[in-house]
């Protein structure tokens, strides 16, 4: 087996987000679902970017908040993601590698400009996203180095790069080529409209073995097997996948496998003020866990303290370091 180059690397749409404060009545107005993830066109972009107020840009996409956080934790992290060669893309790539991030995915010179997520959060800190995938769709198994991701412990793949049908090609060549240098894949199930839209496929790859471990929140895992019942829809879990992931907000998390199962608390918080990022962030502390080989409680209790830092600002990457935090908190050496 070759030595291992990076803990985890990440392999998603590479996004800018634009986030904003503002209320119930502006997401009526534009059509919009609270808390879902919408795929949008160019048109629609613009017109929801126009009828916006202030808002914070900053670099984003989901499976790359999660690399960073894991960045932070002081881990050897990588990431494969599609920007275009552009302004909003130079700034993406300055951001991802100043964050410790190794990112060699060429840029597009020409087509669809760098992706976009327009990401609108209301009082009460719930964010509904309206997604420009841009450049990020073009993402092919070409991008994909075989030797950067057999070089790599765990690759963790996000839900969201099912939508475009070159990255989900890219999605499993990257997992054949880890699983065959005997590496971990991992698969966060993104949002419980992206389950509603990929069901039996995401099913297909948990019972087949393509993917290894499972990240979800309630609403995902109630959505995957179409039950109301948790202990049920947990219990399926159980039987589909080595490792199973589930977040449950202020309850804290629950992890299983097909033998055992142990719950890890929230980490306290002073103030909500938007959870994008949560679950992105929630990956990164356990996946770091999980790279140092630590018990799966201690992996939670390192999720959900990184999800807490994240949950507590606007913007979906730590400003703060988290290899600090964690070792303020005794969970790190």
């Amino acid at each position: 087996m070759a030595d291992v180059k990076y803990d985890v690397l990440g392999i998603g749409n590479a996004l800018f987000d634009v986030l904003v404060k503002t209320d119930e009545a502006f997401l009526g107005k534009h059509g919009m679902t609270k808390g879902s993830m919408s795929l949008i066109d160019e048109a629609r972009a613009a017109a929801i970017y126009k009828d916006m107020g202030p808002a914070t840009e900053v670099s984003g996409g989901s499976a790359a908040n999660t690399i960073v956080g894991i960045g932070s934790l002081g881990a050897r992290a990588a990431y494969v993601g599609k920007v275009k060669d552009d302004q909003i893309g130079k700034l993406y790539v300055h951001d991802i590698r100043a964050a410790g991030v190794a990112f060699n995915t060429p840029a597009a010179k020409d087509g669809p400009a760098t992706g976009c997520s327009y990401i609108l959060v209301t009082d009460d800190g719930e964010r509904t996203m309206n997604t420009y995938l841009g450049a990020a769709q073009d993402l092919s198994p070409a991008d994909i180095d075989p030797a950067e991701i057999a070089a790599a412990g765990i690759v963790y793949l996000e839900g969201y790069l099912w939508d475009p049908k070159n990255a989900k090609d890219a999605f499993v060549k990257a997992a054949k080529i880890a699983h065959d240098a005997k590496r971990k894949v991992a698969l966060t199930l993104s949002d419980s409209f992206c389950v509603d839209r990929y069901r039996d496929e995401f099913l297909g790859l948990m019972r087949n073995g393509t993917v290894d471990i499972v990240f979800a929140n309630e609403s995902e895992l109630h959505s995957l097997y179409q039950t109301s019942d948790f202990d049920t829809a947990l219990k399926q879990l159980r039987n589909d996948v080595n490792l199973g992931v589930v977040t449950r907000s202020e309850k804290g998390c629950v992890v299983v496998t097909p033998t055992d199962a142990v719950a890890a608390p929230a980490s306290p918080i002073a103030k909500l003020v938007d959870t994008t990022g949560a679950g992105d962030l929630f990956a990164a502390g356990f996946l770091f866990g999980l790279a140092r080989n630590l018990p799966h409680k201690q992996c939670g209790e390192l999720g959900a303290l990184a999800a807490a830092e994240v949950i507590q600002h606007i913007g979906a990457r730590p400003q703060v370091s988290l290899k600090e935090l964690a070792r303020q908190r005794g969970l790190t050496a």
